[in-house]
């Protein structure tokens, strides 16, 4: 369907959507405020009835198809948002869905995915990203005859996710900056057209994990690419290719992108557990892990930051935490070779490590040269600066050691 047939009317489907989707609350957060020396607001799209923003734009293409389409039943790609979205929407219209989602998809988000189904849903695990699904989801919808539900490249599932804007603007008329998660980019395309269009002076900024940049890569080549590899950390907002419809309207209204570290995610969604009792996953988290880079822009004004997804496995947060920590500069590991003397690891205890530093890890890799062997250590810290010091007694002692944190290779092989 062409911008030509179809004009995004997201009052209509709010109106669709009304009895069906939370109108979410935009809850001013006093900490941030003070931080960034302005008004932030966090639009809370983890309090979502599916805790994210795809039942909008699910429930809005799904709910206008004929009578006919829904005998045959839906068909959906989706890493595990869009995937509830569409289970929600299945049992609320009363027709079959058949769900693909990643094999690496976190058993959360499948269960959910189950649970909001309610029996009208079949789901298939396959493939290790969202791309590798959608080929096998195209292919089952045109052999037994199905709609397919797009997660976000259509212009209806665009005008649901729009919905997210009509709120924003009713319950903070003033705003002047949205800052927006992007994966495919239908959240942004909905909701920052709309916004646009009600006032053209809203400065709206668009933000990826910088281990999926497949919008800020677009921008760069004039249109849509194909990113050769992604990291899938951030699930929710990881695409090798965004919509051709939604590049399109992005491209005319975001003011700006910016891309965020996957370890700064981390940290933010630790903050926001621990200091607000906000339970997010890594996208979720995205819109205000990227205040720090826009203080200038901020400053003084009204802000919305989207969160739009709480759809976090507890299974996770050990990883979180990792990443978090080594991100900071608060973790490190290291090959050590200890000196071949007496007491060697003696000494490495209370001469090489700082009084605040904690061993998380310690194994020789040579299990047949114990306390000789060249030994893979983890060390925490209790602050970055600690680190020089740490490397200088490594020196004094006579430790010869790899710093694993600079070498890829090696920690992705050891670590």
């Amino acid at each position: 369907m062409s911008a030509n047939t179809f004009q995004l009317n997201p009052e209509a489907a709010a109106a669709r959507l009304a009895n069906v989707v939370k109108h979410t609350p935009l809850i001013y957060n006093r900490r941030l405020s003070e931080k960034y020396d302005c008004e932030i607001w966090l639009k809370r799209e983890d309090l979502q009835i599916v805790r994210s923003y795809k039942l909008r734009g699910a429930y809005n293409m799904i709910s206008q198809l004929s009578a006919n389409e829904l005998s045959r039943g839906v068909v959906c790609a989706s890493a595990g948002n869009h995937a509830q979205g569409v289970a929600y929407s299945c049992d609320k219209l009363g027709t079959k869905g058949v769900i693909f989602m990643p094999e690496i998809t976190p058993k959360q988000k499948v269960q959910q995915t189950e649970m909001f189904g309610n029996g009208q849903v079949e789901l298939v695990l396959v493939g290790d990203t969202f791309d590798d699904c959608l080929k096998e989801a195209l292919a089952y919808t045109a052999k037994h005859q199905m709609t397919f539900i797009p997660p976000f490249d259509n212009y209806s599932i665009i005008e649901g996710q729009a919905t997210v804007g009509v709120e924003i603007l009713e319950d903070l008329p003033e705003t002047e900056v949205v800052i927006m998660p992007i994966g495919g980019g239908g959240l942004a395309a909905g909701t920052g057209t709309y916004l646009k269009e009600k006032n053209k002076n809203i400065h709206l900024i668009g933000v990826e994990p910088e281990g999926a940049p497949s919008m800020m890569e677009a921008f760069k080549h004039g249109g849509p690419i194909t990113l050769p590899e992604i990291n899938r950390f951030v699930d929710g907002a990881s695409v090798k290719r965004v919509g051709s419809l939604t590049y399109d309207l992005c491209a005319k209204v975001l003011d700006e992108m910016k891309l965020v570290a996957e370890g700064k995610i981390c940290t933010t969604i630790l903050k926001l557990y621990n200091e607000e009792a906000i339970v997010v996953e890594p996208a979720g988290a995205l819109s205000v892990a990227a205040l720090d880079q826009c203080r200038e822009q901020i400053k003084g004004k009204k802000v919305v930051c989207v969160i739009s997804g709480g759809n976090n496995d507890i299974a996770r947060m050990q990883e979180i935490k990792e990443k978090s920590l080594l991100y900071e500069g608060l973790k490190h590991y290291f090959i050590v070779r200890f000196p071949q003397r007496p007491g060697a690891l003696k000494l490495f205890v209370n001469n090489v490590l700082g009084p605040h530093d904690d061993i998380t890890r310690f194994e020789f890799i040579k299990k047949t040269e114990k306390e000789q062997g060249p030994a893979l250590v983890g060390i925490e810290l209790t602050h970055k600066d600690d680190y020089e010091g740490l490397l200088t007694r490594f020196k004094e002692n006579r430790f010869e050691v790899i710093e694993l944190n600079k070498d890829r290779t090696l920690f992705e092989y050891l670590v």
